[in-house]
């Protein structure tokens, strides 16, 4: 049987959310799970965290499978509603919404008129304070607050948010967009949210009543030129697979399709059976690192759609079956992004469905 899979430490993901309530003491936490739990597992992620405040997902569809496995904490979600015909459907889940534009103000008034169910919508209003992206703009942000005060369908006081463009990389208008969301909000009641991860870690004076952690909860760090582990966090996924083939090549050979590879001296090339099929990047690097053995050996040419090659050295003891990790607790996934131009967040969220995914939770 393929022994490609991605191993899910479910104690380390309780541990990074502790270590997340550590940092924001003051503040409940909303673990955000969207996008299948980072590419770890939405329903077995969000039933390991009983001491998450709140959860946050993308869409509908998600709230709802979360609802259906049980789970029952708060839940929210980020984009909102699209058409009246969810109403009633998050009203009966008990499920929280992002309110951004005009239109889905103008659609809960109409839905107001014909209500059934009594249960009071808890909403949280969107601010834009730099995204430019989702939100209503500042200076709209009292003249919607209002007419939201006017629903008698929405629970009071109503929620306030807003997210950061770039926590991660630019410290100066990270600051802007917290004064401006200040501004805004200056005078209005309610709770307040803005911190993603790299605002958790960079901007403690935005952590407010709630923050929203994603990256960190699975081990990962979201800040440039840090790991995990430099904040005590644990990588929860392993990706992991085997040495399939260990072959002898000459100075001179190529590897791989388009040949965008030369050996320049004699060494073993071990093929590995995982590719792009699987979720790995096609477009990684030559010299990517992929864990052997207790060392980091090279990727070299180009990934398959089910293989791909890493040079071992021509002294090299490696055989068919050995354990190789291609980013996991040996090799942190931060380390292996920048070789394939990306980020972490896209090298776990790409794990494909053929990869075989175990749960361990010791």
């Amino acid at each position: 049987m393929r022994s490609t899979k991605a191993i899910i430490d479910l104690k380390a993901l309780r541990h990074n959310l502790a270590q997340v309530k550590s940092i924001a003491k003051n503040s409940k936490v909303m673990a955000v799970v969207k996008a299948n739990g980072y590419g770890h597992g939405l329903v077995e992620v969000a039933s390991a965290l009983p001491d998450a405040d709140m959860f946050a997902v993308a869409t509908l569809e998600e709230a709802l499978q979360l609802r259906k496995a049980g789970v029952e904490q708060e839940i929210l979600l980020l984009e909102g509603f699209f058409e009246l015909e969810e109403l009633p459907i998050i009203q009966s889940n008990n499920l929280q919404l992002v309110l951004h534009h005009q239109n889905q103000v103008n659609i809960l008034e109409q839905y107001q008129e014909a209500a059934i169910n009594p249960n009071l919508i808890k909403v949280w209003m969107k601010c834009d304070s730099g995204m430019f992206r989702l939100g209503f703009a500042l200076d709209e942000v009292n003249e919607v607050h209002n007419q939201l005060q006017h629903l008698d369908l929405i629970a009071k006081p109503i929620k306030l948010m807003s997210h950061f463009s770039s926590a991660d990389s630019d410290q100066n208008f990270s600051e802007e967009q917290i004064e401006n969301f200040s501004q805004a909000t200056a005078g209005l009641v309610g709770q307040r949210s803005m911190a993603n991860s790299a605002g958790i870690l960079a901007h403690k004076q935005a952590h407010w009543d709630w923050v929203r952690p994603g990256l960190l909860i699975y081990g990962a760090s979201p800040m440039p030129y840090t790991q995990g582990a430099d904040y005590d966090l644990k990588p929860v996924m392993s990706l992991e697979s085997q040495l399939m083939a260990v072959k002898p090549i000459t100075k001179g050979e190529s590897v791989g399709y388009g040949r965008h590879w030369f050996a320049d001296k004699e060494t073993n090339i071990g093929l590995v059976a995982i590719g792009y099929g699987d979720g790995y990047p096609r477009h990684a690097r030559n010299g990517t690192p992929v864990w052997v053995n207790g060392r980091e050996v090279p990727l070299v040419g180009r990934v398959s759609m089910d293989m791909l090659a890493v040079d071992l050295g021509k002294d090299s003891v490696d055989k068919v079956g050995d354990r190789v990790v291609l980013w996991g607790k040996e090799l942190p996934m931060e380390k292996v992004a920048p070789h394939a131009d990306t980020i972490p967040y896209t090298l776990c969220c790409g794990v494909t469905r053929r990869v075989k995914f175990e749960y361990i939770d010791d």
